[in-house]
């Protein structure tokens, strides 16, 4: 296969398997997702799910998140991993939220990296998923995926985000981000993976 067979394939196949891929971490608004998103690093997103309706039920806005203490914060997400740097972090950047942008989440990429706790990939999902934003989002099963696909040579997934952005057209980077995620999760796990029920890496490489 071209890589550009390989391209329209893995395009074709996914959107099969994920035509309407929904956003795997609960929220309501553009502040939960921050939230959401930022609880998940080094975390599931089914851990999250699990622990922030309790946090969101009295904490919804950074407004009410301030009213909290780092300790109280931290008693909600107490079992996901760093959730001390997590606490401290979600206090502070709800405190620039209400003071800096009136409570309301920037929508930019600069303005959401200067936020304590809000890395690239963090933004990246913020950008692309609360504000329509194209944006390619990279976690682990991208960058393992796309290796398998030979797609990328990338050594860290900033070199795998800029070869899925030059590979794939902007105008499905939302979605697709979402749908290989979803797959990795489904037909090839990091763990036990199956080399028959991945059949996608499996055809690429095969022709």
């Amino acid at each position: 296969m071209t890589k550009k067979e390989k391209i329209q394939y893995i395009q074709t196949e996914l959107d099969k398997l994920y035509p309407n891929p929904p956003i795997p971490l609960d929220h309501y608004n553009e502040y939960t997702l921050l939230i959401a998103v930022l609880l998940s690093a080094q975390s599931t997103d089914k851990k999250v799910n699990e622990i922030t309706p309790e946090l969101f039920k009295v904490a919804d806005t950074p407004k009410k998140m301030i009213a909290l203490s780092v300790e109280q914060i931290k008693e909600y997400i107490k079992q996901i991993g760093l959730s001390n740097t997590k606490a401290k972090n979600i206090y502070n950047l709800s405190q620039i939220l209400v003071n800096k942008y009136d409570g309301k989440v920037p929508n930019t990429f600069e303005e959401l990296e200067e936020l304590p706790g809000v890395g690239h990939k963090t933004a990246s999902v913020v950008m692309s998923q609360a504000f329509g934003f194209p944006a390619f989002p990279v976690d682990t099963h991208i960058h393992r995926l796309m290796k398998l696909w030979k797609l990328t040579s990338g050594k860290n997934v900033e070199q795998t985000e800029k070869d899925a952005k030059r590979l794939f057209p902007e105008e499905k980077w939302n979605k697709l981000h979402l749908q290989i995620i979803y797959y990795g999760r489904e037909y090839s796990p990091a763990r036990g993976r199956n080399e028959e029920k991945d059949f996608i890496t499996k055809t690429i490489n095969s022709k």
